[in-house]
Parts: structure tokens; sequence; C-alpha cells
């Protein structure tokens, strides 16, 4: 049981965050502070928060388990704010989709206190934002990634697993550099191709006709396009260097589909379709793959 969370950010993934723990039972009160006082207000009507903080600085005040939840472009900034307050007894973890330059940024701001602090980054997440869609129970079944450093304390680390593991998660560890990798190529490169299918059609004379005619593919294909804007657009700078490389391999294998289709080679398309359906079909959300499908 946590005393008190600190509660940096009361959007969606903050606000659910302090939801989940007090379903569970974990905290006894959670104080929460966000740039925009309308946010922390609603917060506190709604019981995602017990007392709303005017600052970062005093919503970690007394805190012993702290959430940043804000845009990863603004992490290093907020850490900066409540460096004074960390302690070495304190749990400080972030919810940011990408974790090279949160780990970076944890260091220049939190210096000698950076083994508080422990990177996560839950895989879950909605298309609409704002503490009124904030949901106890957004991260139960779902998997949260930690990426420690050498620096991170081990007391620290043991706590992040139990409290994920409490509130319903499935949690394992990698290294900031490989998680952004493969998020790169799993979550940043399909919202990428998303948000330019709408593009390349909303830029076509017909493209409205064309959507008219849009059905449950195109649906599910694009749903993610309506993530939003600021926040992708800070996931997708911050790991530019992995998402261009993961583009590169994409186009790669965009371009085989278009020779096979340009030279009437309905066997090697086929191959390469039938490839990506017994794959797309042996695929389950959080399951490890041991081998390829035959």
């Amino acid at each position: 049981m946590f005393e008190q969370l600190g509660l940096i950010g009361c959007g969606l993934m903050g606000g659910s965050f302090a939801l989940a723990l007090k379903k569970a039972g974990l905290v006894k009160r959670v104080v929460g502070y966000s740039k925009s006082p309308s946010t922390t207000d609603r917060a506190r009507q709604m019981g995602v928060i017990d007392v709303e903080a005017p600052s970062a600085l005093l919503a970690v005040a007394g805190a012993d388990i702290v959430l940043v939840a804000v845009p990863v472009s603004a992490t290093e900034a907020t850490l900066k704010a409540i460096k004074h307050l960390v302690t070495p007894q304190m749990l400080v973890m972030d919810v940011g989709s990408t974790k090279a330059d949160v780990v970076q940024a944890a260091r220049r701001a939190l210096r000698d206190q950076v083994g508080s602090f422990v990177p996560a980054h839950p895989i879950t997440g909605r298309e609409v934002a704002g503490v009124e869609h904030a949901d106890a129970e957004l991260y139960y079944g779902r998997q949260v990634i930690l990426t420690p450093t050498e620096r991170t304390l081990t007391a620290q680390l043991v706590q992040a697993q139990e409290v994920w593991q409490a509130i319903g998660c499935r949690v394992s560890s990698m290294s900031p550099e490989s998680h952004d990798t493969a998020f790169a190529a799993v979550s940043h490169l399909p919202h990428l191709l998303a948000f330019a299918m709408m593009n390349s059609l909303t830029g076509q004379p017909d493209g409205d006709q064309f959507l008219s005619l849009a059905g449950p593919g195109f649906r599910d294909f694009t749903r993610i396009a309506a993530g939003e804007p600021k926040m992708w657009r800070d996931i997708m700078l911050a790991n530019r260097e992995e998402l261009l490389a993961q583009s590169k391999v994409f186009q790669q294998a965009l371009a085989q589909l278009e020779q096979a289709i340009a030279n009437g080679n309905s066997q090697a398309l086929e191959d390469m379709l039938t490839l990506a359906s017994e794959t797309r079909a042996h695929w389950r959300m959080g399951a490890q793959r041991t081998s390829k499908p035959r």
C-alpha cells in the first residue's frame, strides 16, 4: 500500500492509473497536477484525484510513488521541476511510448536521483484523450514494458513490477534501445502508415467520394489515424531514426508486392500474400512467437 500517489498529468493514462490503484486498494491518497487547471478540477470531481496541486513539485511533496503522464517531449522539464523532492525511497515512473529519449532526459534532469526512476511503457490506450475517458480497467490484462538502466535501484524496479502486476498487467523488461527498435516496427510505423493513408485519400479530388464507399476493412485499417496528433508528432520525432529505418524496410516489402503486380507474376504475389496471411493468422497479441507458421 502506498501512502500517496503524486500524479503529474491527469489525462487518460494518468487518470486511469490513479483509478486502477484506488480500485486495487494500493493507495490512500492521490494528489494530482495538470498544466490545465480545468483538467485537474475535472479529475477531482470524478474522484480520480483527491487533492489538486498547484504545481508538479507540490504534487510530489509527500508522495512515495509518482507517475509522470505527460507528452514525451515534456518529460525532461517535468522531471527537472520535481527533482528537489525526489528521494531514494520514492518510486518515479512514466508512461511514454519512447524510452531512449526518456532515459536520457531522466539522466539530465534527475542526476543523482535517477536511480528512483523506472521508465515504463504500458501497451494500451485509446483514440480519445482526456480525463473524462479515464478507466480503472484500461491497464487490466495489458502488457507493460519496463526499461531499467544500470542506475535503476533494485528496490524501485521490484516495486514497479509489483504495482503493475497488482493492477492486472503482464510485466516484462528490455533495454530502452531495444524497446524503441521494436515499437518503431509494431506501433510507430503502423500509425505513420494510417496517417499517410488518410492523407493520400484527402489529397485526391475524389477523396471524399472514395471515403463514402469505404467499409469495415478501411475502418479497421485506419482506426489508429484518429490518434491525438500532437502526441504522435512527439513520438515520431523522438524515435525518428528507428521509425525511418522501419519505414525503409516497409517500402522494400511494398516494392516487392508492386513488382509482382506490375509483372503479372501471380505465383510470386500469392506467395507473399500467403506468408502475410498465415503470419497474421498465427499472431496473438502479447504472445511470444517461437517459430514461423508453416
